[in-house]
């Protein structure tokens, strides 16, 4: 059999913003950058999943008088699927399984804190009265091995928020 291309546009570049009510200390602005997860060419044959990383960056302003800290939280959509224990790719009626972690074992399924999933969340330093500041993550992506599927290019939407 051969491999089977695939391509996941897994995360939304455009991210939802939320901001926190009633938050005296709080960051002017900030915003997301994800570099995309994509698993390029899946081998149905193989024994082994298919992983991949994607890397994902905070970045937020502050005017005078500065917050001490920022608390940001990154939480993720279910996609298409609407769950987070599979998440799906489609290509017309075919559907691929995946999903996204916090880890490369694939033990802590990034989402929202719902559904057995876990939101990350980080803290950014301030230290001066006015400036900017950023934290970076890295995203697992990992289809499971031994999936029959069609061949075509398989995708999936995942809606990124940022609370802060």
């Amino acid at each position: 059999m051969k491999p089977r291309r695939l391509a996941l546009a897994a995360i939304a570049a455009a991210a939802a913003v939320a901001f926190a009510d009633g938050q005296a200390e709080a960051a002017d602005s900030c915003s997301v950058s994800v570099g995309g997860v994509n698993f390029g060419v899946y081998d149905p044959t193989s024994g082994s999943p298919a992983t991949v990383t994607g890397t994902l960056l905070v970045s937020c302003n502050w005017t005078a008088p500065a917050p001490s800290s920022i608390n940001v939280a990154v939480y993720l959509s279910t996609g298409s699927s609407g769950s987070y224990s599979a998440r799906t790719m489609t290509s017309g009626g075919n559907t691929l399984q995946y999903n996204l972690y916090f880890n490369s074992n694939g033990s802590t399924i990034w989402g929202n804190g719902t559904g057995g999933s876990y939101y990350g969340a980080a803290t950014i330093s301030t230290g001066t009265p006015s400036g900017s500041g950023s934290t970076t993550g890295t995203i697992y992506g990992i289809v499971p091995a031994h999936q029959d599927v069609a061949p075509g290019a398989y995708g999936d939407t995942v809606i990124l928020t940022l609370s802060y």
